[in-house]
């Protein structure tokens, strides 16, 4: 079964609104079952919306529309779908009632154009919205079904997710619905994991894998159609081990989380703790670890000690190490490494990171855009120093640095806990 999703509203076009409705709508038909292939957006405009219908119902069993149904003259969606169908409207009574209770317990006038909000196409079923007072619209004409659904979010979920669903499923019948599993993976680009994959990808039938990249990490999402969900994870489960057979090393989530929360995981799961020293990244290190909710019993904090005169005075890092004649300067390992050693010490932390180098637009102390040096300080260990050479912009390379410190962070938990 396919569907096609078509949102109507020149102010999608013109960018004043995002369409969130359109991802809602495709995650709940995919739980349905039901494939969407196509998502289009169409101004309030009779003969582009007839066009767009047209077009639907050349490469969709299921149509389903938001907006335009409103009670002003350019919610034409309703007018527009009877005139193609050659159908009549008609008004659903407690649709009307509703809205004529509302304006008489606001003592407003009630305007003729809103009685549109109550039309309904002739052989539709009604959707009663419990949010607002556009009916929704429901039926089927010559093996083409569709779904009328308002466009504001606030009445469009709560009516898909109740009287839109059930008519789906009266509809089109059961499907077997799909499931899906989001594998997270850091260390490693989309394009050699992908390579490393690719007979995988290309003679995949069911579970399906779809890669696609985040700045810094990479996920792929395993997909499968099953009539239980204990046989979609069985499905699952095997390809997610292929999977690991090839990139394991690479794989720190077996879900939709972000590597800065992995690692905070790790570190409740094991009792310890973290600080960070940065420098080019500016305090991006913190951001990201300060975003996971509950932080704040893995992260002590951190330090953007941009300048070298604050990595003396903060840090206490020798400024015969960071300037004049022969000395390494900020940006080298041994600067990396004594940041991480340094703010681990002073926290009395189990970890301390640190990163410095050059993220641009210009080189630094004769050293390239994109030359980045990362340090792990673990108590009672030796301190690891990692360097990078990174591409992008400025804001690319900070975040593709710092997702490099993380992804070396929960290698070196993940050994320890193992």
């Amino acid at each position: 079964m396919k569907a096609e999703i078509i949102a109507v509203g020149t102010e999608l076009l013109l960018g004043q609104i995002v369409n969130t409705n359109a991802q809602f709508l495709s995650q709940e038909l995919a739980a349905l079952g039901i494939d969407v292939y196509y998502q289009t957006v169409v101004g309030d405009n009779p003969g582009r919306i007839q066009s767009a219908i047209e077009t639907a119902r050349s490469r969709a069993d299921l149509l389903v529309f938001t907006g335009g149904l409103g009670p002003t003259q350019d919610d034409l969606t309703k007018d527009v779908l009877a005139a193609y169908l050659n159908r009549g409207m008609s008004i659903h009574g407690p649709s009307m009632e509703q809205i004529e209770k509302l304006f008489s317990s606001r003592g407003i006038h009630m305007v003729e154009s809103n009685k549109r909000q109550a039309h309904t196409i002739d052989g539709a079923e009604p959707l009663f919205n419990e949010a607002g007072l556009a009916v929704g619209n429901g039926l089927s004409v010559d093996g083409t079904h569709y779904l009328l659904l308002p466009g504001p979010p606030r009445e469009m979920k709560p009516m898909m997710e109740g009287a839109g669903r059930q008519w789906i499923r009266q509809a089109l019948g059961e499907s077997q619905p799909l499931y899906s599993r989001v594998l997270r993976f850091a260390g490693i680009g989309e394009s050699n994991l992908e390579a490393k994959l690719l007979d995988l990808i290309d003679g995949q039938s069911d579970p399906t894998l779809a890669p696609y990249a985040k700045e810094g990490e990479v996920a792929i999402r395993v997909s499968t159609k099953a009539a239980t969900e204990q046989e979609a994870v069985r499905k699952i489960d095997a390809t997610v081990q292929a999977v690991k057979d090839r990139v394991g090393e690479h794989l720190y989530a077996q879900e939709d989380i972000p590597l800065e929360e992995a690692v905070v995981r790790l570190l409740r799961a094991t009792r310890r703790t973290m600080v960070s020293a940065e420098s080019c990244s500016g305090g991006l290190f913190a951001e990201l670890v300060t975003n996971v909710p509950g932080s704040s019993g893995e992260f002590a904090g951190g330090v953007v000690t941009y300048t070298n005169v604050m990595k003396h005075q903060l840090l206490g890092i020798p400024m015969t190490q960071l300037e004049g004649e022969g000395a390494p300067g900020a940006i080298s390992e041994s600067t990396a490494a004594l940041m991480a050693e340094r703010i681990r010490e002073l926290a009395d932390s189990d970890f301390g990171i640190s990163l410095t180098g050059v993220a641009g637009p210009a080189e630094s102390e004769g050293k390239p855009v994109g030359l980045v040096y990362f340090a792990i300080a673990e108590r009672g260990k030796p301190t690891d120093v990692h360097t990078t050479h990174l591409s992008g912009s400025r804001s690319i390379i900070r975040v593709r640095a710092v997702k490099a410190a993380l992804y070396r962070l929960w290698q070196a938990l993940s050994h320890s806990e193992a």
